[in-house]
């Protein structure tokens, strides 16, 4: 349930970090540590009691002391100044190698996790090429070639050590890109670049946080290493790195020369170490582990454009012509949806119908061009507006999804970033498909939460998906899915986990948008009252197979498939008081265990021999009515006899009559 408007939370990422660092003493000691070295480092001319170089040939060795706070060096040079003005080298030497750190082991990262195929094994080949290389060896030759560069050696530091941040963001992506909402923005359209930008790294935000600033210390040891040996920054120019030199030379003279810079470097490591690591748990967020889609693997489209196919149906909108869908399995390449045809008209609702595990989704998403992991297309067209969408690339997609084909899922909740609010979810996708600037894209976004009918679409566009109830998680995903205003809207179970009231509620919202707007649905479901209320047509899907298809009037009353029958037989309204829910024996095989012919035969109890010694054709008893069933007659005979409910028919055994609702 929603909130009450006083209780609601409205506390997003950079509030959280803010949070965590308040209630953890340390972070917050670590943070003003590092605040306070920085704020020297910057404004050390203006703090720094002394120059950097000047001397003080009284006071040399010296202790503290009220004219010099933390004595004087070998040639009377304040220890102070030096350390301030120091940090400036050294905080700027560190910064280099982190931000090349940064941008190549992220920029690298989340391409190999996000894209796959070969970017991902060539990235990773690359990395364990350089993690091979010995960092020291590698700087020592960077420093040889360009001499006490600096510059030079931190960023051939940066490069050196972005091999393991890259590795850390490529896992992170991998889990981040199964996430049902980044399948969401695939599906609306959205280009991988802003998919990485949006919904990736922001939660991969965590781990680049917690190795950078592990990286931050690497390489403020790297540089303080450097000028330890005299190969970075030449004296008289102070560095922590060279102060740490000079007190080990007068070591047995001053002890205390060493605790300055030994201190404010030691200090400065273990500030990182802590930072990074309340920043990760600040951040830190449970991904899913749900298989991500990818897209199909079929031969791409020679031209830019999509050609229409030669025999494509000119009226339809959406045609499949005998689609076949292979997963990987143990056993190779396994079909899943086998040989499924259907076809939509341009406004019109069609219904997917079957059980759980049928293949009614993965036709769905086969016709989106997104596959689960290893999945392909290997037989079959899909045809929309006369262009097969199977032989379209990835640029050529961009075009079709969220534009001219959108989708509403199943689990509203999880398309939607739980870090970014409705009103930036929809913003994103009108931008994309529209154009615009901010203030545009605002009111086209509340014009779309009014018009699937939210009360105050401005409140509501400034909430965060925790704060929304089912209805209303679902009426957001709507608007979304109209955003690119599609032709054709594939409903994946819309109802599912609603209330009764809801349910009615989002359906005559689909019913009113679509006489509105004359777009085409194609409605997944396994409840065959949303499929009669909303449909004019409907597919009966069983184990990969089209069983049945034909208006919804005629399915309901004259069935011709035993599926189709012990589907309307199993409503919950039919069973006796007190008595078992009526059911179909058995369950849907694996796709790896179906039987040769008719996928139903071992739960029909209509079944021959003949119905699994081959194909079972397709045949159409009447106009419009198609079904995969050789004994279709006899369906129709049973469903159209007269005796009462549960009796066998007469002249046909006992153990081969269809199911039938008993009698209350």
């Amino acid at each position: 349930m929603t909130p009450p408007e006083g209780t609601r939370t409205r506390e997003g990422r950079p509030e959280r970090i803010r949070r965590t660092v308040l209630r953890r003493p340390l972070a917050l000691a670590s943070l003003g540590y590092l605040a306070l070295v920085l704020a020297g480092a910057v404004f050390a001319p203006l703090l720094a009691p002394y120059g950097p170089t000047a001397t003080d040939l009284q006071h040399v060795l010296s202790g503290p002391s009220p004219d010099h706070w933390l004595g004087t060096d070998s040639l009377g040079r304040d220890v102070l100044s030096r350390l301030l003005h120091g940090s400036r080298v050294t905080f700027l030497g560190v910064g280099e190698g982190v931000a090349t750190a940064l941008v190549v082991g992220v920029t690298t990262g989340l391409l190999a996790g996000f894209l796959g195929g070969w970017t991902d094994r060539l990235v990773s080949w690359l990395t364990d090429v350089v993690l091979a290389v010995p960092v020291i060896v590698s700087l020592l030759v960077v420093l040889a070639v360009f001499g006490s560069d600096e510059t030079a050696a931190m960023v051939a530091f940066g490069v050196l050590a972005s091999p393991g941040l890259a590795r850390v963001v490529r896992g992170a992506t991998l889990v981040v890109r199964r996430e049902p909402y980044v399948a969401a923005a695939r599906v609306a359209g959205l280009p991988r670049r802003r998919i990485l930008r949006g919904q990736v790294l922001p939660r991969v935000a965590g781990p680049v946080i917690v190795q950078a600033s592990l990286l931050a210390g690497s390489a403020l040891l790297t540089e303080t290493g450097l000028g330890y040996l005299g190969l970075g920054v030449q004296p008289p120019a102070p560095t922590w790195g060279n102060m740490v030199a000079d007190a080990s030379h007068v070591i047995d003279r001053q002890p205390w020369l060493l605790v300055p810079p030994g201190v404010v470097i030691g200090l400065a490591v273990l500030s990182f170490g802590l930072i990074g690591d309340t920043v990760r748990d600040a951040t830190a967020d449970r991904v899913a582990s749900t298989p991500a889609p990818r897209p199909i693997r079929r031969a791409r489209a020679t031209t830019t454009r999509p050609v229409p196919a030669a025999n494509a149906n000119a009226t339809a909108l959406l045609s499949v012509e005998e689609l076949t869908v292979a997963l990987p399995t143990g056993d190779g390449l396994t079909p899943v949806v086998d040989g499924a045809s259907l076809e939509i008209g341009k406004g019109e609702t069609v219904g997917l119908v079957g059980e759980s595990g049928c293949g009614k989704t993965l036709t769905g998403r086969a016709i989106l061009g997104l596959l689960p992991p290893g999945g392909r297309i290997t037989a079959g067209r899909v045809l929309f507006d006369g262009a097969d969408l199977a032989t379209l690339g990835p640029r050529q997609w961009r075009g079709v999804r969220g534009a001219r084909i959108a989708l509403v899922s199943q689990e509203p909740i999880g398309s939607l970033d739980p870090m970014v609010t409705v009103g930036r979810h929809v913003d994103e996708l009108v931008r994309r498909h529209h154009g615009g600037n901010r203030k545009a894209s605002r009111a086209r976004t509340l014009d779309l939460l009014s018009a699937v009918r939210l009360p105050d679409p401005e409140r509501t566009a400034d909430r965060y998906p925790h704060e929304l109830s089912g209805g209303m998680a679902q009426r957001v995903a709507i608007a979304m899915a109209l955003a690119g205003e599609p032709e054709l809207l594939i409903a994946d179970e819309p109802t599912t986990a609603l209330d009764v009231t809801v349910q009615a509620e989002i359906l005559t919202l689909l019913r009113t948008l679509q006489h509105d707007k004359g777009t085409a649905i194609l409605l997944v479901s396994h409840d065959w009252g949303v499929v009669a209320e909303m449909c004019s047509r409907a597919y009966v899907m069983y184990a990969g197979h089209m069983v049945e298809s034909a208006p919804v009037t005629r399915l309901l009353d004259h069935p011709r498939h035993p599926y189709t029958a012990g589907l309307l037989a199993c409503a919950p309204r039919h069973a006796r008081p007190r008595g078992r829910l009526p059911s179909i024996p058995g369950t849907v095989p694996d796709p790896g265990r179906r039987p040769d012919g008719c996928h139903f035969a071992p739960r029909c109890p209509l079944s021959t021999t003949e119905c699994t010694t081959g194909p079972v054709p397709v045949f159409q008893p009447d106009a419009g009515h198609r079904t995969r069933c050789l004994h279709h007659t006899d369906v129709a005979k049973e469903v159209n006899d007269e005796q009462p409910a549960g009796a066998p028919p007469p002249g046909t055994r006992p153990d081969r009559h269809l199911p039938r609702p008993p009698r209350g």
